[in-house]
């Protein structure tokens, strides 16, 4: 089956998108764009040359080119206070939509969506492209395999000095709202587990070049007495994490380290003696479907399969929104200096 789609927000973004519809191997022939909107024309006009788009129709107004092409698909790839009405509009067009990350501005915009998509009988997903990465996916199964034992713990590291310009450097939140989401959504991906509660401390250190919040602390809850501890920033100069963060994943038998990249390290109790018990180094499994470990195109393949065989998408509103509910609870911490639960 062809899909054709229709893309709103022509910035820098749907770049990214574009290229993995045109260019991935698990999208081949699968869509077909057939309309581009942004606020500014040029912006799209120049998007549509860049991708030698000839020929579809290209405008400012989302309803207008909805209406003119009718297209199976809408990509929002708008800024996210846009997101709520682009999610809409799509909907109200009878397109199944998937969109950029973060999933809504809001709790209550979220249960809008997930209510809006199930009226209309469509799909509204949202683009967790970090956790389909190999890393994740590994980790993920070396957790569900029990070797390490029952996790009790989760920590990563996320600190990286990134120089954005535009939106992001003006946005309440940016670290937590803009990028904590992916890690956030990877660490509920990996634990398989609910997030209940959290406190966070955020701030904007000194010499940051972002408005507000470019930092953060978090202590997580998850039921079972597993706690997920996230520590990032991104006016942090000098030694970039990965964009994956470093992790270090703590089971009643044994530690995982990952660097975010290609290093993992694995050990295991092998021994029951001694002031330090004897370990074991053990193997690292790779993904059990190597098809879920190339980010966009991954999550635009998913989308696409759920679409044709009936199921939900993995990135699905109605499951994304658990993580969306772990940066909302996570804000409000920090603003009030408390501890607060976690409910969607």
């Amino acid at each position: 089956m062809i899909f054709t789609a229709a893309l709103a927000g022509c910035g820098s973004m749907s770049r990214g998108w574009l290229t993995a519809i045109a260019t991935h191997p698990l999208l081949a022939g699968k869509v077909q764009v057939v309309g581009l909107v942004d606020l500014d024309l040029a912006t799209a006009e120049a998007r549509a040359d860049e991708f030698g788009l000839s020929g579809i129709a290209i405008g400012t107004d989302l309803d207008a080119i909805l209406t003119q092409t009718g297209p199976d698909l809408l990509f929002d790839v708008v800024v996210p206070a846009a997101r709520a009405g682009v999610v809409e509009t799509g909907l109200r067009h009878g397109c199944h939509v998937l969109s950029e990350k973060p999933m809504a501005a809001s709790i209550d915009e979220g249960r809008a969506m997930i209510a809006q998509a199930a009226a209309a009988g469509r799909l509204h997903a949202v683009v967790q492209n970090r956790r389909f990465v190999a890393g994740v996916r590994r980790i993920r199964r070396l957790i569900e395999s029990g070797v390490l034992g029952e996790i009790t713990g989760l920590n990563c590291d996320f600190f990286i000095g990134a120089h954005f310009g535009g939106f992001r450097e003006d946005m309440d939140h940016v670290l937590l709202l803009d990028m904590a989401i992916h890690t956030l959504d990877a660490a509920r991906f990996m634990a398989g587990k609910a997030p209940q509660a959290v406190y966070c401390l955020e701030t904007n250190p000194r010499g940051s070049w972002y408005r507000q919040g470019a930092a953060a602390n978090a202590i997580f809850e998850f039921e079972g007495g597993m706690v997920f501890n996230y520590r990032g920033s991104w006016c942090a100069e000098g030694a970039n994490t990965s964009w994956e963060s470093a992790w270090r994943v703590i089971g009643s038998k044994g530690t995982l380290l990952w660097d975010g990249e290609d290093r993992f390290e694995a050990r295991i109790v092998d021994g029951d003696s001694g002031f330090f018990r004897d370990l074991k180094a053990i193997d690292v499994p790779p993904p059990l479907d190597a098809d879920q470990t190339h980010g966009h195109a991954s999550v635009i393949a998913d989308f696409l399969a759920a679409i044709e065989t009936g199921r939900p998408p993995e990135t699905v509103g109605s499951d994304n929104i658990h993580s969306l509910a772990m940066v909302f609870a996570a804000i409000e911490s920090a603003r009030t200096g408390r501890r607060v639960s976690i409910a969607v």
